[in-house]
């Protein structure tokens, strides 16, 4: 069997490993930094250690040897720290931040199936350059030799080789533990995966290397896997582990010439300090978890035609009631998995958050700023499709937060303000299944003069008038670009991605002086949601629960007219007349300007004398009122967006099945008021 045939199956576990220890990797050296030069940060250096550590071992599994060597550089200055009580050597942080950095491409190169770039040569040399001279344990590799058998001995890296000899230094057992995979081991749950996960619970684990064996009643795949560990527990123990006997384990220990008995075992080295801690995890491909929540999706259009049908079967007469007790089940239970799918789709915003702190660190420094960062994500969770969504448009908002907002040092002691800027970052779980994420800055504040000069519009008079020009496209108030603005780039962005695909909402507050909030309220799941289902000018629609604000019955004889101002539109005929002003209601003492979804959608007109309803909406804290016909129900459907920009419409997100087989339109009523342009302001008196 081939290296790549052996390897496989282990890239995604690789990767998915590997990308958490580096997230990690990333917040320990922030913390460390935060921490200032003059203290000492022993948990954060023996912490990153271990991230280090497992990605080093990991990368060796699957034979990405240019990870191994930039890991092993950065874990030999920690070890150094963690010698001098956590403190790090003078200039190290931006060497294991850059390190950091060479690992993550590395990763990417993996997971694109792209060819794996050389351990950076300037990098090494600078972590070398670091490391206190005579470097320990690397000066002891230069004579050290094991008894490990050499056909094993020439396949460990020299990160490795100096690996297993520490730990053979500090006192630690060295074995070599076979293991041979069967039918019968395997249909008891035990492979190499297995074997290693117990073994790593014990020992510290140097190697996993398969070997090519003649096919035998022990071995009858003919391929064995060796792993040479370091431990501190019973060979018993250890045989035990890996579906072995002691008898098969062979000792590895020191030559006489590579003993070091100055040398005293490193905390470091303790195989509990760098094995990844168990936490009862399994890891699921996203693609998985797709597919299952598209077969929820088709048992939820099933269970609309059921309902349909026994309708119809009542209505014939038949008795229908133990059908509707078992429908009643039904519903629960597809309720109930529903939401079991939709946690394993879940992902905590506070590790969405975690990668801002770095984002902010760069841009700090391109900028000549100093920025202090609050995360506060609570438990709050989301759907993994949604944050990947909506994590571009945080970045947006914390770059313009960065280069816009906050002042310079200086300019901010001028006016009374701390050196340091304030960028705090909030989330909170709402009650209507929507996710509040606040963005605030202690900065200048938005000035809308200079955003109307820009855009070449009369002075906004109002925060949510001042969002529309800031979110019109191509808009930048940066007269030069830069490396971090200043390209037309930006809030057009993020209210594309909050407002107009995830169906959200977006807001902000800006006091001159003092700074600015923006605030994001966008579904926790876009794919399966709770909606209303309603009908209009002879055609049934749907609108998501999490839009509307409330529906009321409505007295159109008590609405105020706006004046009538239909214009034909530039080169389209007079039947495809821009809906006339809107009337008015009154509620909670607010004017709600009253729009006719017929007329908006070209539908045929309902009967004058048909009691109506309105379904009120909220757009940039402005309320809307849209006449329907009558109210249909509530109900859970899966969503199916339009992709197509041939077919796609301001106003409708996308459609579904309500068990009739035929599509049903899911409208965004909130999109549908962003096409009358002005509607609120020439409805009201002048």
């Amino acid at each position: 069997m081939t290296d790549k045939f052996e390897t496989a199956q282990f890239i995604q576990g690789f990767i998915a490993e590997a990308e958490e220890h580096l997230r990690a990797a990333n917040a320990y050296l922030l913390s460390i930094e935060q921490a200032g030069s003059d203290q000492a940060t022993p948990r954060q250096v023996r912490e990153l250690f271990r991230s280090l550590h497992t990605i080093k071992g990991l990368a060796g599994m699957v034979g990405v040897e240019p990870i191994v060597v930039v890991a092993h550089a950065m874990e030999t200055l920690l070890r150094e720290a963690d010698r001098a009580s956590g403190r790090l050597a003078d200039g190290a942080l931006e060497p294991l931040l850059e390190g950091v950095r060479a690992i993550e491409q590395r990763v990417q190169s993996v997971e694109r199936g792209q060819p794996v770039a050389a351990a950076p040569a300037a990098l090494i040399v600078k972590l070398e350059t670091l490391q206190s001279p005579g470097g320990g344990a690397a000066a002891r590799l230069a004579t050290g030799q094991s008894t490990l058998e050499p056909a094993l001995w020439l396949k460990l890296s020299a990160a490795e080789r100096e690996q297993l000899l520490q730990g053979l230094l500090a006192g630690r057992r060295g074995l070599v533990v076979r293991f041979c995979p069967s039918p019968a081991l395997a249909s008891a749950g035990v492979n190499i995966t297995a074997v290693r996960e117990r073994l790593a619970s014990i020992a510290e684990i140097v190697k996993v290397l398969p070997e090519s064996v003649p096919v035998s009643p022990r071995a009858p795949g003919g391929l064995m896997f060796a792993l040479v560990v370091l431990t501190g527990a019973e060979p018993a123990v250890v045989a035990e582990a890996a579906a072995s006997t002691p008898e098969a384990l062979v000792p590895i220990g020191l030559q006489a010439d590579s003993t070091d008995p100055t040398t005293e075992g490193d905390a470091l080295d303790d195989p509990a300090s760098v094995e990844p801690r168990q936490r009862g995890i399994v890891r699921v491909e996203v693609s998985r978890l797709d597919d299952a929540l598209d077969k929820l999706a088709a048992l939820v259009v099933t269970q609309f035609r059921l309902i349909r049908a026994t309708a119809a079967m009542r209505a014939a007469g038949t008795d229908v009631r133990a059908l509707s007790e078992v429908l009643a089940d039904n519903k629960r239970q597809l309720r109930d998995l529903r939401a079991s799918i939709m946690r394993a789709r879940m992902v905590r915003v506070s590790e969405l958050l975690e990668r801002i702190p770095l984002l902010v660190r760069g841009l700090s420094r391109a900028t000549s700023k100093k920025t202090r960062v609050e995360l506060n994500g609570g438990q709050a969770e989301l759907d993994k499709a949604v944050a990947e969504r909506i994590f571009p448009a945080i970045v947006h908002l914390v770059r313009n937060a960065v280069d816009h907002a906050l002042e310079p040092p200086g300019e901010r002691l001028a006016a009374g303000k701390p050196e340091t800027g304030l960028l705090s970052v909030t989330c909170l779980e709402r009650s209507d299944n929507r996710l509040e994420l606040t963005l605030a800055d202690d900065g200048r504040g938005v000035d809308p003069v200079a955003v109307a000069r820009r855009a070449n519009q009369p002075i906004p008079t109002s925060d949510e008038a001042l969002l529309d020009l800031l979110t019109r496209r191509g808009l930048s108030t940066k007269t030069e670009v830069t490396t971090t603005s200043g390209r037309g780039v930006g809030m057009d962005v993020v209210k594309r991605i909050a407002v107009n695909e995830l169906h959200g909402e977006l807001s902000m507050r800006t006091v001159p002086g003092k700074g600015t909030t923006f605030v994001l309220r966008i579904p926790l799941s876009i794919t399966i949601v709770d909606a209303f289902s309603f009908a209009c000018g002879g055609e049934t629609f749907v609108v998501p629960v999490t839009m509307v604000e409330a529906i009321q019955e409505l007295d159109l004889a008590r609405a105020v007219r706006g004046p009538d101002r239909r214009k034909a539109p530039r080169g389209g005929p007079d039947r495809r007349k821009a809906v006339r002003a809107a009337d008015l209601i009154e509620r909670n003492g607010e004017a709600v300007p009253v729009l006719r979804l017929e007329e908006l959608l070209g539908l045929a007109a309902p009967d004058p004398s048909m009691a109506r309803k309105a379904i009120i909406v909220r757009r940039n804290g402005e309320p809307f009122a849209f006449v329907i016909d009558r109210m249909l129900g509530q109900q859970e459907v899966v969503v199916r967006p339009i992709e197509d920009p041939w077919v796609k419409v301001d106003g409708v997100s996308g459609t579904t099945d309500l068990g009739d087989g035929r599509p049903t339109l899911v409208l965004d009523l909130g999109a549908l008021t962003g096409r009358l342009t002005g509607a609120r302001a020439e409805a009201l008196p002048a």
